[in-house]
């Protein structure tokens, strides 16, 4: 059994890690401020599953209260740093609001594993960091320079800050750059979510663009598999980072992901097109060599599988309210 301190532990991820991290033994530590980007009731029903496993303990904290992170630590823990502000486009309004969280926080949470001794460390980044510039596929090995929103600078800030202090604090940690994740408790922000109750309201959905803009949509299940395998990676890993793609591989067209999830809800969609927004890649496309040589890293759920798993959540979820 390890401990492990999952931050951002009610968001959409992090609530999912902490399931599997406890089912297979693990004790965890989930702590969340609670940030009003999106409503409190959501991440609270996020943990309605964890509240009563043995092994599971919660604690309301903000990620700049180093002292309080550093008293949850052990140093035989490992740490699991998910906690961030999300959304692309949000962040070019709001960017200072990034810069505290997503970079000043992390360095708070670093700090914590170093004045507890921790030596183990897993880095939720973002395939944002690649920008428009990075040749697909996008390779962990590419300069990775061209972030065009705050959010990718922030995520990619994270990245340097650990690798210049890994060496220092000793850190043997792991960096992931997720690629669009969806499925089951998704944030109700990011496009399928938001499709889903517009359809299912019998409303318009905007897209943004001409539609062949594509996405590695990856389902939450695959990118909880290739967390707990970087968390495993990390208990013989060499002091420094690395950075690993966690994706699909399988880029999904704008217009091609609205067809499928309006088909698998029996409706026809509705569709208003705008320009595309500023902060918004084209493309996403993820090369898994070094996940799949480093971690064992294999996604298995198809597109369509992840789609027909987040509506049974969703038909569920709603028709409970």
């Amino acid at each position: 059994m390890t401990r492990i301190l999952v931050t951002g532990a009610a968001g959409f991820i992090g609530s999912h890690l902490s399931e599997a991290l406890i089912a297979r033994g693990d004790e965890v530590i989930g702590i969340d401020n609670f940030d009003p980007f999106y409503p409190r009731p959501i991440k609270e029903r996020n943990l309605e599953r964890l509240q009563d496993q043995e092994g599971f303990t919660f604690k309301e904290l903000d990620l700049l209260d180093r002292a309080a992170l550093q008293g949850l630590l052990t140093p035989d823990s490992a740490v699991v740093h998910l906690a961030a502000k999300a959304g692309v486009r949000p962040s070019l309004a709001a960017p200072l609001d990034y810069v505290r969280t997503n970079l000043l926080g992390t360095q708070s949470v670093v700090d914590a594993a170093r004045g507890a001794g921790v030596s183990r460390f897993v880095f939720g980044s973002s395939s944002s960091v690649y920008g428009n510039d990075t040749p697909p596929p996008f390779r962990e090995d590419v300069p990775a320079v061209g972030a065009i929103s705050p959010y990718g600078a922030t995520k990619r800030a994270g990245e340097i800050l650990l690798n210049s202090f890994a060496p220092h604090a000793k850190l043997r940690a792991a960096a992931l750059r997720f690629f669009t994740v969806y499925g089951p408790r998704q944030r109700p922000d990011l496009a399928i979510h938001s499709f889903a109750h517009r359809f299912a309201k019998g409303e318009p959905v905007t897209l943004f663009g001409d539609g062949s803009e594509s996405r590695d949509y990856t389902y939450v299940a695959d990118i909880v598999s290739g967390v707990t395998a970087a968390i495993d990676w990390t208990a013989k890993a060499p002091v420094g980072l690395e950075i690993f793609n966690l994706g699909s591989r399988e880029p999904v067209p704008l217009k091609t992901m609205v067809d499928e999830l309006a088909g698998a809800m029996g409706v026809t969609p509705q569709i208003q097109w705008a320009p595309r927004q500023p902060g918004d890649v084209l493309h996403t496309f993820a090369d898994l060599t070094k996940s799949e040589r480093m971690l064992g890293f294999r996604p298995r759920t198809t597109f369509r599988e992840g789609i027909r798993q987040f509506l049974a959540w969703f038909e569920e979820t709603y028709a409970r309210q």
